[in-house]
């Protein structure tokens, strides 16, 4: 064996060396959460204050964000990082408050509230309470920013309130902090966003498509104001950020007389998340393909959450739906005589039918729990079937 340090339990002292790396270091720390959004967001918020501040933000790689995830990041942070950004997630009430604790941040974010392990808590609000907790672990005079336009804002601003030394709401709507004046689509995709920040306005492209990515964008704004970071560099980092792979992802794929368009959302899927994206591929030009894997840990309403899609389905035109997974049979029952439907038991069967079903010039969407294995769907894609 190399070099170690044996202790008599290992999840004890991981979080011991999270809370000495926390200790030593004088930066702003900023925790984000959320039912969706919060692996961008966290991805975004790094690049923005990176831009200012380049090779002094530490962040969470990947979606390290659970009991094992974030100690893990804590640890590996430098001691002269001068911001650090952390994803922390939760499937369980009291997981957040465990892990604000020992992250500690300045300023705390929720992105949004939606249904999402919903097998694990009595509604939505339940929901919302759990990721309240993160406000628990504020820093005296903390920043807590929460979702103006949430059904739950009151609850989150009442869970905040205790802990926090300002709150900050963000939102598309009138009232919010930071809000979004205007928010127009340009050709390629991207948004022009004129957000307002209190008395001052900034004006900036976006690279991403989709009105829950200008809702992102906001949520990103008003912690880089409270942290005291460059609007105008978050601005122009905004603008320059590509799609991650698994959530938002685009490339062409190429096929026999021509390629088509490809949005690699793969990596997870809730009813909220899947709202959102299907809305995105309906802005695209062409035949619109929806490969859809099953949304998993949704408790006894599953079936209603599933055949719920079909409303988003037929507003973005979708003319062929792929879908995957026992869990889509509600879907598949409800879309009969609506929209072309496929429905295959896996991934793999998915993969075996796709090439029959694509052509030269679609715009193909793929989504579904990250247990469902539609990465290796997107993968097949790539490498062009």
């Amino acid at each position: 064996a190399g070099p170690h340090v044996r202790g008599a339990d290992t999840t004890r002292a991981l979080d011991d060396l999270a809370r000495a790396a926390r200790a030593r270091m004088g930066g702003t720390v900023i925790g984000v959460t959320g039912s969706v959004g919060k692996t961008s967001a966290k991805e975004a918020l790094f690049a923005a204050l990176d831009r200012g501040m380049p090779g002094a933000v530490h962040h969470s790689i990947k979606s390290y964000n659970n009991h094992t995830g974030v100690p893990l990041s804590l640890a590996r942070m430098p001691r002269d990082a001068r911001a650090a950004v952390l994803e922390m997630g939760m499937n369980h009430p009291g997981e957040l408050a465990a892990l604000t604790r020992l992250v500690r941040p300045h300023i705390a974010m929720i992105t949004a509230i939606a249904p999402a392990h919903t097998e694990f808590f009595a509604d939505e609000s339940a929901i919302a309470d759990a990721k309240g907790e993160i406000f628990q672990g504020l820093e005296p005079g903390g920043t807590a920013i929460v979702p103006f336009d949430s059904p739950h804002r009151d609850r989150l601003i009442a869970a905040a309130r205790p802990h926090a030394g300002h709150i900050v709401t963000f939102g598309l709507d009138d009232g919010a902090d930071v809000r979004a004046i205007e928010a127009m689509r340009l050709p390629t995709g991207a948004s022009f966003v004129t957000a307002r920040l209190g008395q001052r306005e900034l004006s900036f492209t976006l690279a991403q498509p989709g009105m829950h990515w200008v809702s992102n964008a906001l949520a990103v704004l008003a912690a880089v104001e409270a942290a005291g970071g460059d609007l105008g560099l978050a601005g122009l980092a905004l603008a320059e950020m590509g799609g991650l792979p698994g959530r938002g992802a685009r490339f062409a794929t190429a096929l026999a007389g021509g390629e088509a368009l490809v949005i690699d959302e793969s990596y997870n899927a809730n009813p909220a998340s899947m709202r959102a994206t299907l809305a995105v591929l309906g802005e695209e030009r062409g035949r619109r393909l929806a490969v859809l894997g099953e949304m998993r840990e949704l408790g006894e309403d599953s079936a209603a959450y599933h055949a719920g899609l079909v409303a988003p389905i037929e507003a973005a035109r979708v003319e062929l739906a792929l879908l995957v997974g026992e869990a889509m049979t509600p879907l598949a029952r409800a879309l009969e005589g609506r929209t072309q439907v496929v429905h295959v038991p896996d991934t793999a069967a998915a993969l075996a039918r796709l090439p029959a079903l694509i052509a030269p010039g679609d715009a193909v969407l793929v989504k579904g729990s990250n247990g469902v294995g539609l990465g290796r769907l997107v993968a097949g894609l790539r490498n062009g079937m």
